[in-house]
This record gives C-alpha cells, structure tokens and sequence, in this order.
C-alpha cells in the first residue's frame, strides 16, 4: 500500500512539475498570439517598460537604423512594419530577445541589444512578441506566421 501511495506522489509531482514547466512557471504562453488580448495587453506594458526606450514607444526605432554607430555596432531598429523584424521566425525572435544580440550573430558583428533572461521571464517575452505582432498589419502578421512554421 505504501509502494501504491509513494507511487501516486511521484507521478503527482512529475505531472505537476511538466504543467508548470509548459506553463512557463508564471502561468504564461510559451508561444506569441497576437489575438490574446490579455497576452497583448501584458506585452504592451512590458514593452513600455524594457523595450521602448530603445525602441521606441511607438516601436519606430532609432533614426538611421541601418547606419553603424560610431562606437560599432546598429541603433535600434523599428518593430512597426518599417523594419526588419518581422522578418524572422518566432523562435530566433525569442532568442534575441532573451539572450540578446551578441549571442547570436557573428562575433566579428556587434549588437547593442541586450539580453532579458534576468529580467523577463519566458511568458513575458513571449507577451512582448505578441504585442509587437499585434501591431502590424495582417499581411506582414500572416507571413511571418507561414515563416515561423516552417523553420
């Protein structure tokens, strides 16, 4: 009887421990939707506080965006349709995001955007993305989306 018991906590704790880990722990989508008015609404406050200052609160970037700064590296590029992130898949959107430039491009390359795996947790980069997604316009939205799931 013990063993059955012991048993059914362990199971228990596995189940629980995989919810809350497919969960992102906080209870967020591990996955941009830029319909979940919730997730975008969350994302738009995040982005207000970590992202827009770069780039922008409108997500219009920094001027001269493609011009390399002095000090090397990019200004901030826009989010709007104007830019190139819609460009790229969800998954290397994530990254960027969480681990910053510098990880992921050339070390011959410099990217001033920094990482936010301390201060945001997965479900809430993945509300950023939602947000930013929320703001272009459905062609771009669709694309992107088709370019997401096939990489």
């Amino acid at each position: 009887m013990k063993w059955i018991l012991l048993a059914g906590v362990v199971t228990a704790a596995i189940i629980g421990t995989g919810i809350y880990t497919l969960g992102g722990g906080d209870g967020l989508p591990l996955r941009s939707d830029p319909d979940n008015q919730t997730q975008v609404a969350m994302g738009k406050t995040l982005y207000a506080e970590n992202c827009a200052s770069c780039h922008g609160a409108k997500l219009e970037g920094q001027r001269n965006w493609r011009k390399p700064l002095a000090a090397g590296g990019l200004p901030a590029p826009p989010h709007d349709e104007s830019g190139h992130t819609w460009h790229h898949p969800d998954a290397m959107l994530f990254r960027y995001t969480k681990l910053g430039g510098q990880q992921l491009v050339p070390p011959s390359f410099k990217s001033n955007m920094p990482g936010f795996e301390d201060a945001l947790s997965d479900g809430q980069i993945w509300a950023v993305l939602s947000y930013i997604k929320s703001e272009w316009p459905l062609k771009i939205r669709r694309r992107q989306t088709r370019m997401s799931q096939t990489r």
